[in-house]
């Protein structure tokens, strides 16, 4: 792999030692390689899956300075497969994961959806639906709702302006410096859909309060900022929320199929996330 990304990225392959594997990723592996980050992805995922996430990236990238895009290659690509699985190069920058405990912290962050969702607004004419997933898997059966089914299908026909979306707008996907926010990574979960739907997502990541006191902040920030979204009542984050559990829990069962192993923690995470999933029901 270093000497594929010496190649394709004309990357002097001298520079390219003392791979340091850097914290998080559950699909993919990154490495730290001086500047560069190389991003080693799953076998099932396409490169054209992956070329249209890293699309998504490159058009946030020009209005958004925190927006880290990959690196293209000298073909012009920001993919290739080596040894069967997608490879990108992207650039190093440093800092920690977000503290959603740190009301500074979840005000940027607001802040930064907002305009990472007006960036990628005016982009979606140029940028087309996502390819489809090689995977798919079915709602665990610890979250099946009928109630949530019909009320998704009422909300997805509501006539809705739709655009490209981040997709999984949490702590550990921003880098903070001296309590600052530096960076948004991680684009593989990018989608088209309406910016409320993320919205109430990240509202929920980034506060996690049941009671909507948090998510409503969260919100009125987001909103105060410009964000393009509209205003949502207490229902429809419920449900919105609701549906970004009810993914989880569905994902990681799908992972736990595809073979990948659930630590204690792990478990008890998901057993959470149930949790709250029924606490949220309006």
């Amino acid at each position: 792999m270093l000497d594929t990304i010496a190649e394709k990225w004309a990357v002097d392959r001298v520079a390219l030692t003392d791979p340091q594997r850097l914290h998080g990723g559950e699909e993919s592996a990154a490495y730290r390689l001086g500047p560069h980050v190389a991003r080693i992805g799953p076998e099932w995922r396409t490169n054209a899956e992956a070329e249209w996430c890293h699309t998504v990236a490159l058009a946030a990238a020009e209005q958004v300075p925190e927006a880290i895009a990959p690196r293209r290659t000298v073909d012009g690509v920001t993919v290739v497969r080596c040894d069967g699985r997608p490879l990108s190069l992207w650039p190093f920058v440093e800092g920690a994961w977000g503290d959603k405990s740190d009301e500074g912290q979840r005000r940027q962050a607001a802040e930064l959806l907002a305009r990472v969702h007006m960036a990628l607004r005016s982009a979606r004419t140029s940028v087309s639906h996502r390819p489809p997933s090689t995977i798919s898997w079915d709602t665990a059966d610890e979250t099946v709702d009928a109630d949530l089914d019909a009320w998704l299908v009422d909300f997805d026909g509501g006539g809705w302006q739709v655009q490209p979306l981040h997709g999984d707008f949490y702590r550990g996907n921003v880098l903070v410096s001296s309590g600052r926010i530096v960076g948004l990574l991680d684009w593989d979960e990018a989608f088209i859909g309406p910016p409320e739907r993320e919205l109430a997502w990240a509202a929920w990541e980034w506060t996690g309060d049941l009671d909507l006191t948090g998510v409503r902040q969260f919100v009125r920030q987001y909103l105060d900022a410009g964000g393009p979204a509209r205003p949502m009542d207490d229902v429809m984050l419920r449900q919105l929320i609701r549906q970004r559990l009810r993914n989880d829990v569905s994902y990681a069962a799908g992972a736990t199929g595809r073979g990948t192993a659930l630590d204690e923690a792990d478990r008890e995470y998901h057993a959470r996330q149930i949790e709250s999933f029924w606490h949220l029901r309006p």
